[in-house]
This record gives C-alpha cells, structure tokens and sequence, in this order.
C-alpha cells in the first residue's frame, strides 16, 4: 500500500533533485492499482507534462517495469513494439517512470516529466529511494 504520507515523502525528495538540478517537474505517485495518490506541479514545470507524470507512474506499475527499461524493448523490432498504443494510449516509454517496492513487492509508482529523459529518470530515482 502507498499512503498519502508516503507519497508525500517520495515527492518531496524528488523535488529535492528537481531543483538541485534547476529543473522544475511534475512528479506522480500511484499506488498499486495504478491511482493517483498525489501529484505536484512545481512552479515554472510544463503543464503539458502533468499528464504525463501521472501515465509514467501509471505505465511503471502496469507493467513493473522502469519506463526508461521499457523503451528499449518497445522500439522497432522489440518485443513490446507498438504498446504505446495499449491502454488508451495512456503508455509512456520514455524515461521517468519507476516502480516503488516494498519487501521485494511493487506496491506503486513515481513519474516524473518535465526535463529531459535522463533529467526525469534521476529526479524518479531520488523520489523512489525516499519510499
């Protein structure tokens, strides 16, 4: 389970990282049904990318898999070519998505956008190590 004090904790670390690297982001915490427990829209972050904060953290726990991972399997001639398209269209396979484990289980997610992809991936991983 991902309470709302635990995702407030993997937020507020990965907004630690965010603005230690002068990006603004959108972070996202889901639990393990894939829901928003919460969500934060630093200030100056892309509101185009709030959306896609809440689907990485969504795509990571769907699959259980780190989103950065799963694009390197969904491109041409990979094994989960085309899942982009799945869900509703709701799969992002670019970095920034990361499961969040507790006693080995992923039991939620964080989703980060608004910076590059490795900008986004490191901010994900500063958030899911608070968890």
């Amino acid at each position: 389970m991902v309470t709302l004090n635990d995702a407030r904790r993997v937020i507020a670390a990965a907004e630690k990282k965010a603005a230690e690297i002068g990006q603004p982001m959108n972070v996202a915490v889901v639990d393990v049904g894939g829901n928003l427990v919460a969500h934060v829209r630093m200030d100056g972050a892309w509101i185009g990318s709030i959306d896609i904060s809440i689907n990485k953290a969504y795509t990571s726990r769907a699959f259980d898999i780190a989103t950065k991972d799963l694009a390197k399997h969904s491109q041409s001639g990979g094994q989960f070519f085309g899942i982009h398209a799945s869900n509703g269209g709701r799969i992002m396979i670019f970095a920034g998505g990361i499961p969040l484990k507790r006693d080995g289980k992923v039991v939620g997610a964080i989703g980060v956008s608004g910076g590059s992809g490795e900008q986004d991936h490191a901010v994900a991983e500063a958030g899911a190590a608070a968890f």
